[in-house]
């Protein structure tokens, strides 16, 4: 087995992520995460790396950057090769996604609020707009 700078069993390196465990197997699942060197006992112990790196997932994630967009920023991380300009084009890619997903969070809201405001005015207590929007009848 590799000597390990600092080694963490996966219960302290989720404390010390700020994550669950189920996350941690998840995102080794997903590939995000190295397979973890092993203890005779198969305990998983983690490297100091491990820490930064689910830090890095989750802020990546709540910049809105899907799983698989995060293993590519994650190769570029590590990357020599990789340049600012590489990042920079994918977090204009992101700005774009996002702004076309208010875009539509904008419509569906404009949308909702207009049957909303119908079934305000139809007060006769005979159907409703919304509910027939849904049903597909208006």
């Amino acid at each position: 087995m590799k000597r390990l700078s600092a080694q963490h069993t996966i219960g302290e390196l989720a404390r010390a992520a700020g994550v669950g465990v189920s996350t941690v197997r998840y995102y080794e699942r997903a590939g995000l995460l190295p397979q973890p060197d092993r203890t005779a006992t198969n305990y998983r112990l983690y490297r100091d790396e491990a820490v930064a790196r689910l830090r890095f997932i989750r802020r990546a994630q709540q910049l809105g950057f899907t799983l698989e967009e995060i293993k590519g920023l994650l190769e570029l991380r590590v990357s020599r090769r990789s340049t600012c300009p590489d990042v920079r084009s994918r977090a204009e890619a992101k700005i774009t996604d996002i702004e076309a997903r208010i875009r539509s969070l904008r419509q569906m809201s404009h949308a909702l609020t207009k049957l909303a405001d119908e079934c305000e005015t139809h007060s006769d207590g005979v159907g409703c707009p919304l509910l027939g929007h849904l049903e597909g009848k208006l």
